[in-house]
């Protein structure tokens, strides 16, 4: 047989994933010449349309690691903070995130023992888990950092500044035409410093005397820029045009999407959610950042602890049902249902998604965006759905009775139904859907489980204090968790790795309130949320503040930062 043990079983993995027929397997392997796995490649991609992530799996299946799709990794200065870029580039290895005190690190060739101690040399105390990524991606990550570098991204807000001073000395004619090259330049430059300073939400704001433009980093807002008040009008208008929105109209709220790629030099393919409204003193801006070069983090990854994330994957494998995320904007919703996802999606599986907007693209999944000017709403898509025969539907948000019911009614009809909701708490959604007019039996027949979630910041590893509650501290962590020991707080000054804040990062809290026979009963005699929470604890349920206080006894955070997440329970 032509073929080496290693590209057998890669032929067998993309096989089992419904890439190629027995036929095609066959085929290969009666090659009348040995392949070479460059050949093998070559052959797979152009004789038998084979994707190259798909390929990547396969690979990455055969050799028992987990894949890791390099091209949409972000890379910036924080990337090489534990190991060395010219290790890296000379290693061929590339740092692409962490999962508790373990770094995720892409391998173009992960069997290269040889580069396993120096790594641990490198990073001490840290696991090491080796994903496997193409060559030419890795490649290719350091060539794009090199050009970010040489473009002086790091002094960036210098050259703001620089932009700015051009802007106030223009002349009134320059600064009310929003095509103008300065406003041009400064909008640009806005979105851009903003994306590689980690920001998830830009917030334009007019004040009486001064425009402020302020950007949301691990979900608190810094006040990043002051403009003279004459250069908002012309700001806003140009956000507007790039989303194809009516600059004339100031009066009246707007929402756009803006389509970064089109606009920058700078190889930067994202998207923004744009949101105008009128205030006191002019038109302000919120542009939420939708990165597509952003890939879905890994179930465990989200800050599940290990026995809510048993029973989460043990839900999200049901066959039907409704499964619902709650908590407010930027808590972390969307990242939770795309992993989950991203986690059950096979071959064999049909899943349809309506969003608004599509936040991130998964391979295998049909994702239709909503437009609700054209009547496009999400329980119109649902419909269409209900006649598709999907095994798995996302729908992005319930907003009103009718997707609710609809969503309801999916679920008692063989489908599983994955959702979000803007409630407080897990037993908070039961009342929230029966507002919305759901019958509670309906409710408690189809219901699987809730799932109530915020974000917390990260505590930074480099300079985090250590200490022993008293007093009121360990009296809370004491009644929540019944624990009490050393924990952590942020060191005010900070350092260089945290930006001087003392946080990095953020993780997931969660509420998980997963039905059983007593909860199910509940919501039929249609008890109160704190009668229903109260069941729900009985039945595993650890509530939000107590998922909170979990994080800080592990050390990810502080006491003072889980308390202004959460409240205490009454």
């Amino acid at each position: 047989m032509p073929l080496g043990k290693v590209q057998t079983h890669i032929v067998e993995r993309l096989v089992e994933l419904g890439r190629l027929t027995a036929e095609q397997q066959q085929a290969i392997a009666a090659a009348p010449e040995e392949l070479t796995g460059s050949e093998l490649d070559k052959m797979l991609r152009d004789d038998h349309g084979i994707a190259p992530f798909a390929l990547l799996v396969a690979k990455a299946r055969a050799l028992g690691f987990a894949p890791c799709h390099a091209a949409r990794c972000q890379v910036n200065a924080a990337t090489f903070a534990h190991i060395p870029q010219d290790f890296c580039e000379k290693h061929l290895v590339l740092p692409v995130g962490e999962v508790g005190e373990a770094l995720l690190i892409a391998f173009a060739n992960p069997f290269d023992e040889a580069v396993m101690p120096k790594l641990q040399e490198l990073a001490p105390g840290r696991r090491i888990i080796r994903l496997l990524a193409p060559e030419q991606d890795i490649r290719d990550k350091f060539s794009k950092s090199k050009q970010v570098g040489a473009e002086g991204f790091g002094d960036v807000m210098d050259q703001l500044g620089a932009e700015f001073g051009a802007i106030a000395e223009a002349s009134e004619d320059d600064l009310t035409d929003e095509e103008s090259g300065p406003i041009i330049d400064l909008a640009n430059r806005v979105i851009e410093e903003a994306y590689f300073a980690g920001t998830s939400d830009i917030h334009i704001e007019p004040q009486e005397h001064d425009v402020v433009v302020r950007y949301r980093i691990d979900g608190v807002c810094q006040e990043k820029l002051r403009l003279p008040s004459k250069v908002g009008p012309a700001l806003v208008a140009r956000l507007k045009i790039m989303c194809n929105l009516d600059i004339a109209e100031r009066r009246l709220p707007q929402d756009g999407r803006i389509v970064f790629k089109q606009y920058t030099k700078k190889n930067l393919d994202l998207d923004l959610r744009v949101s105008t409204a009128p205030l006191n003193h002019g038109e302000g801006v919120v542009m939420r950042i939708l990165d597509k070069q952003k890939t879905t983090l890994p179930l465990p990854a989200l800050g599940f602890t290990e026995e809510n994330l048993a029973r989460y994957r043990e839900v999200i494998r049901q066959p039907y049902g409704m499964i619902l995320h709650c908590g407010p904007t930027g808590s972390g919703k969307s990242m939770t249902l795309y992993s989950a996802l991203n986690e059950i999606n096979t071959p064999d599986i049909v899943i349809r998604t309506a969003e608004d907007p599509i936040e991130y693209t998964l391979p295998g999944l049909n994702q239709m965006q909503m437009h609700r000017q054209i009547g496009l709403t999400f329980a119109t898509a649902l419909r269409a759905f209900l006649r598709q025969d999907p095994d798995i539907i996302l729908v992005g948000e319930i907003r009103d009775k009718e997707t609710a019911n609809i969503a309801v009614e999916a679920a008692l009809t063989g489908h599983l139904l994955i959702s979000t909701l803007h409630t407080n708490d897990a037993p908070g959604t039961i009342a929230r859907l029966c507002d919305m007019g759901v019958e509670p039996f309906m409710i408690s027949s189809s219901l699987l489980c809730v799932c109530a979630q915020r974000l917390m910041r990260r505590v930074c590893k480099t300079c985090r204090v250590p200490y022993e509650p008293e007093g009121r501290e360990k009296e809370v962590l004491e009644k929540a968790i019944g624990w009490s020991g050393q924990i952590f707080k942020h060191n005010p000054k900070g350092c260089p790795k945290c930006g001087g804040s003392g946080y990095k990062g953020r993780v997931g809290i969660h509420e998980l309130m997963i039905t059983n026979e007593e909860l199910v009963e509940g919501i039929n005699k249609e008890l109160e949320s704190a009668e229903l929470k109260k069941i729900a604890m009985r039945g595993g349920m650890k509530t939000l503040h107590q998922d909170s206080l979990v994080k800080v006894k592990e050390g990810l955070t502080t006491l003072e930062e889980a308390i202004a997440t959460v409240p205490p329970d009454m």
